[in-house]
């Protein structure tokens, strides 16, 4: 088979962070892929010729219902201008989402009315990240083991979108208006009954993986069941990517090399999430310098000077050639979590917002003034909310690290930086070591 010479797929991402997890896998497959951080005009995507993917980063997990209708449908729009055989609304992998905010089942509503159609392929699974849907239950792992996602250890608390329900179909019917169904593990096995299953569903459709067979059955019917609007993580990009290998439209990728060690290298970190504190805890244990962001004093109206003193002690820490560390919090249990809620209350929405904006800020002071060329986020809203500061409009990535979390060229910006975007909840234990070194293959 051929895959034609126009886009394979346009995305929009629900954050910052998950955007850049397709541009990843499609880039590092062979097929070139650009992610915007707003909106861009057809003069600007023209400014990336030959791209296979085109993506669009949004901050549209932290929308309620009635901001999703006010920019979403202009951004769907966007997206089909392209071209892209798929158009995909790309969520994270581990389903956050909720009624009242980062609905899915609102973007599926809002995207079959843009493309109508009346089906919607939904995939959230990715087992190359260890995220499996089984009969229609989503599961994943951590180096703990692989959990149901109600009993996973970041996700059934988190502090947004705490889940209590593993059933995919049944989480998002909660947010639909679709009639919601799965497409299990054994109807996938024939590709004929699963071909008529997509054919005659109306609504939304849940497509179960396990194994990299499941992986390349659920490309092929991605890429062959002729409706236009899917719905999903990165999950998708590694479907389509594995079908085309299997058909001989795509190659077997080449192992990655790194980009070489950073120079000066600074970390931001908004994540509360177990796993970002391990990692805060390698870092700091081989030579990274700890500085924590009092967030409380967001609720104080003092930010400004807090902002001041982060800011010196990072500066000060790169003019010693050190790497900066700055975090918000070292886990759920940190105290800093439980004072921030107290202290935020009805707020708390809004003083997120600041914080990241603040964390933004700083690094993009960093960058002006002590000659950063690298920069590592760990949070997806974080990573929206610096990227802005920074003002780069478009990402391509430069060399991988864990999957989902490469290291990426800015394009756009007037600082000449690499930049890697990490979901809290992502991630080797020695990630931000293995960013400063400059990633690749191992």
């Amino acid at each position: 088979m051929t895959i034609g010479e126009k886009p394979v797929l346009a995305w929009l991402g629900d954050d910052f962070t998950g955007a850049a997890a397709v541009m990843e896998v499609l880039t590092f497959a062979g097929l070139p892929a650009v992610l915007f951080l707003r909106p861009p005009t057809p003069e600007r995507i023209a400014d990336f010729p030959n791209m296979r993917g085109i993506g669009v980063a949004s901050m549209a997990r932290t929308f309620d219902p009635e901001r999703m209708d006010a920019e979403l449908p202009d951004l769907f729009e966007v997206l089909g201008q392209t071209g892209a055989t798929l158009v995909q609304y790309k969520t994270c992998s581990t389903l956050d989402s909720a009624p009242h905010v980062g609905s899915i089942g609102k973007a599926m509503d809002i995207g079959s009315k843009t493309f109508a159609t009346n089906t919607v392929p939904v995939m959230i699974a990715a087992p190359e990240m260890r995220r499996y849907q089984v009969f229609g239950q989503l599961f994943a792992g951590t180096d703990a083991g692989v959990f149901r996602l109600d009993r996973h250890p970041v996700m059934a608390r988190h502090p947004v979108t705490p889940m209590d329900e593993a059933d995919v179909a049944l989480h998002l019917s909660a947010q639909t208006r679709m009639p919601m169904q799965c497409l299990n593990l054994e109807v996938l096995t024939d590709p004929e009954r699963a071909s008529k299953l997509i054919a005659t569903t109306r609504g939304g459709i849940t497509i179960d993986q396990m194994t990299h067979a499941d992986v390349i059955a659920a490309g092929d019917i991605l890429w062959n069941a002729e409706h236009r609007f899917v719905v999903g993580s990165q999950g998708i990009a590694y479907a389509l990517v594995a079908y085309f290998q299997k058909t001989g439209a795509l190659s077997a990728p080449q192992a990655m090399n790194g980009i070489g060690p950073a120079k000066r290298m600074a970390v931001v970190s908004g994540s509360v999430s177990p796993i970002t504190a391990d990692q805060i805890a390698w870092a700091l244990y081989h030579g990274f310098v700890g500085i924590r962001l009092d967030v409380v004093q967001a609720c104080d109206g003092d930010f400004a000077a807090e902002e001041i003193r982060v800011f010196s002690a990072a500066k000060a820490a790169l003019e010693r050639d050190q790497v900066p560390l700055i975090y918000t919090a070292r886990g759920p249990d940190d105290p800093a979590v439980m004072r921030l809620r107290a202290a935020a209350g009805d707020n708390l929405a809004q003083i997120n917002d600041e914080i990241g904006v603040t964390l933004g800020r700083i690094l993009a002071q960093l960058a002006d003034q002590s000659g950063l060329d690298r920069a590592v986020v760990s949070g997806g809203d974080t990573s929206g909310h610096v990227c802005r500061a920074l003002d780069i409009d478009a990402l391509t990535a430069a060399a991988p690290t864990i999957p989902g979390a490469a290291i990426c060229n800015v394009h756009g910006g007037t600082r000449p930086l690499t930049l890697a975007l990490k979901g809290g909840q992502m991630g080797s234990r020695d990630y931000f070591g293995w960013v400063l070194q400059g990633g690749g293959n191992r």
